[in-house]
């Protein structure tokens, strides 16, 4: 009895340890696997979004610019009944190919931003190019829009409306491969981009908010294509 008795001690004694010693095998693969998930997810993220900065910083215009019916302004923020510094160097860019007969009319495209704001920045932007000498007829209002999906959307529903079939997009050139990425997705045909540089701008901050809203688009794009697959 004391032979079988000392046999079952050491077999226990013996499998326990080699029972831990599997199991924190087990966890040191499980966690090492998932730190270097982790790692190549991170660093993919890095890269993916260095390619997206590197395509805001050599963004550029369409060249040669051609003629084209309508000129789409890109919203950007209200400074409460004004334009802000940033969405007026989209309307001076706005201004330039008007007057020089680049486009014939304008669709200024941008939602309310603030419950409180009293205009639209539509209607904001409408009010700058009409005191600067663009006739109120010639800018048709695209009030709803609340990204730049919507700003292109909605302007392209104007532009069926009436028939128009040639444009050319204005926005800041960190916003322009983006915008024009979206136009192509909904068809626009041949779209154009009219691109200018901002002097008044926080391009690291910008081009940082750039990116995730760049990653949003990526999301939502495959979104509404597998939505558009399975109807």
């Amino acid at each position: 009895m004391r032979v079988v008795q000392w046999i079952k001690n050491t077999g226990f004694q013996r499998h326990e340890p080699q029972s831990r010693q599997s199991r924190s095998r087990k966890i040191f693969k499980v966690s090492k696997r998932l730190i270097i998930g982790l790692m190549i997810f991170i660093l993919a993220g890095l890269v993916w979004a260095g390619v997206r900065v590197w395509s805001m910083n050599t963004a550029a215009s369409t060249t040669p610019l051609q003629r084209a019916q309508i000129g789409i302004v890109l919203g950007a923020s209200m400074w409460g009944a004004e334009p802000s510094p940033g969405l007026r160097e989209r309307l001076e860019e706005a201004l330039r190919l008007y007057r020089n007969g680049t486009v014939q009319r304008l669709i200024v495209s941008g939602g309310l931003d603030q419950p409180d704001f009293p205009y639209t920045e539509a209607e904001g932007m409408q009010r700058y190019l009409v005191d600067k000498g663009v006739p109120i007829q010639h800018i048709l209002l695209e009030n709803q829009a609340t990204s730049t999906y919507e700003n292109l959307l909605f302007s392209q529903r104007i532009m069926k409306e009436y028939g128009w079939t040639s444009t050319v997009i204005i926005t800041h050139s960190y916003h322009g491969p983006r915008a024009m990425e979206i136009a192509q997705f909904l068809d626009y045909d041949h779209p154009q981009m009219s691109l200018t540089e901002s002097k008044v701008l926080n391009m690291p901050i910008h081009q940082s908010r750039e990116v995730l809203a760049y990653a949003k688009w990526t999301l939502q794009r495959w979104w509404i294509s597998a939505r558009a697959w399975i109807a």
